[in-house]
């Protein structure tokens, strides 16, 4: 772990078997403008491992005798469409309901609450309920809206009163805590970027938008989260009964996998045989990973305030080592696109040589089209769209037969309001279209085609 922190690994890890702590530790920085350490006291935001906590409440309310899992929408909520009117509570638990993912423009999109739902019920479902697994956080949302209108309380409230403090949690939630702001986590894309974090753009707005409430956005420390996993495996906040069903493989998740959807939780198979209570969470830059080996009476706590694809890989190593004393782990590598964003970050020099010392800097680590296609992302959603024009067409001439990179290339002239050089740049990725239709970019090539030449 030291030496994937020396490759840029930012966050906390914690490891615990048979109710021994074998390591709680931080690693990188939380704030690298106060130069601030991350710790296991570290508030980090636990994105969509919020799930649990909400399927949690829905089974001490149905506990408790105050709702039902079998209860369809019609109990709660008036004047629904005739498709909308017999889901059920548990099919809203599994992602069954057939609601898509989300609506709205974002995490903070301050939607009203009578709107967001009127929008979300009048839309279309994408299959009929209990016909199978689509993912859903509206359907989170629903649930959450569930379970202030049972309780009478708000959805932090509720957990907090009935979730948070039987359990021992002081520094768990949206905004009830009383945060020291040094604790909280900053978040930093690809480890160089300060993209601030959820909870001071909670206090400024004041509340939680629809869009995320109940469905993600939660933060916790790693403390915390561990006595989370204390007080359900040792039922302190849910009897055996309940815990069984929040935790029980109810609907099959991927298909060929073996992977299935609880309550909150997936639930799948280790190498090893055992059970495994599992869920992550991604916001665009912080990434969480809760796994629980129920049998091996162990748990694995991840979080990270600068996500990469290298650092994610390291619970898992995690899990080989805890289950495996000869197993021997590589750590994880430094991340090629956080040194390409730190290089052109703190680029100081006259931008027509950028390229050059690009090339210069980095020569055949510039292997993969993706590295600079996700770099040149990176400055495209900033608006710099002058070092984006410079990497990207870098990258159309060092991967020149790859459509995706076209394809980007005319986002970024489009932005740049240099329409005929994307007009060029998407006939070019259409011309790479890959004979078996397994194309992600092409609709974008070409609907943005057909919109330009229209303009014409």
């Amino acid at each position: 772990m030291t030496t994937c922190e020396s490759n840029g690994f930012s966050g906390a890890v914690l490891v615990a078997k048979s109710d021994s702590i074998i390591l709680n530790k931080g690693y990188g920085l939380a704030n690298k403008e106060k130069s601030f350490a991350n710790t296991p006291k570290t508030v980090f935001d636990i994105c969509s491992v919020t799930k649990q906590f909400t399927g949690t409440a829905i089974l001490k309310l149905a506990e408790d005798e105050k709702l039902k899992l079998t209860d369809s929408l019609s109990t709660y909520f008036k004047d629904l469409p005739f498709d909308k009117q017999n889901i059920t509570i548990h099919q809203l638990l599994t992602h069954s309901a057939g609601f898509g993912h989300g609506i709205g423009k974002g995490d903070f999109d301050h939607i009203p609450e009578k709107d967001y739902f009127q929008q979300l019920f009048d839309s279309d479902l994408l299959f009929s309920p209990g016909e199978k697994y689509e993912y859903s956080n509206s359907g989170y949302s629903i649930l959450g809206r569930i379970i202030e209108i049972v309780s009478g309380k708000s959805y932090e409230s509720y957990l907090r009163e009935e979730l948070f403090k039987p359990a021992g949690m002081a520094q768990t939630g949206y905004l009830l805590p009383k945060w020291d702001s040094d604790l909280v986590a900053n978040e930093y894309l690809y480890n160089v970027i300060n993209k601030g974090n959820h909870i001071s753009k909670y206090r400024q707005d004041g509340k939680i938008a629809w869009p995320l409430k109940a469905n993600g956005g939660i933060n916790s420390t790693q403390e915390d989260m561990y006595k989370w996993y204390l007080a359900l495996k040792n039922n302190t906040v849910l009897n055996k009964q309940s815990l069984e069903k929040l935790t029980a493989p109810h609907i099959l998740d991927y298909q060929g996998e073996s992977i299935y959807y609880g309550y909150g939780w997936a639930i799948f198979q280790s190498d090893r045989g055992t059970k495994i209570i599992a869920h992550n969470g991604f916001n665009g830059v912080s990434y969480y990973e809760f796994i629980w080996f129920p049998e091996e009476d162990a748990v694995i706590l991840f979080s990270t305030n600068s996500s990469t694809r290298e650092s994610s890989r390291i619970p898992f190593e995690l899990e080989k080592m805890l289950f495996d004393q000869n197993y021997k782990p590589e750590p994880i590598s430094k991340n090629i696109v956080s040194e390409l964003l730190e290089f052109s970050e703190n680029y100081e020099g006259d931008l027509n040589f950028f390229e050059k010392e690009l090339k210069q800097e980095f020569g055949e680590k510039l292997n993969n089209p993706a590295y600079l296609n996700r770099l040149s992302g990176i400055y495209l959603r900033n608006n710099k769209i002058d070092y984006a024009i410079i990497i990207t067409e870098l990258n159309t001439q060092l991967f020149p037969n790859d459509g995706n990179i076209w394809d980007t290339m005319g986002d970024v002239y489009l932005a740049a309001k240099q329409n005929e050089k994307a007009i060029y740049s998407y006939k070019k990725a259409l011309d790479f279209k890959p004979e078996n239709d397994d194309c992600f970019w092409c609709d974008n090539s070409t609907s943005q085609l057909k919109s330009l030449e229209a303009e014409k």
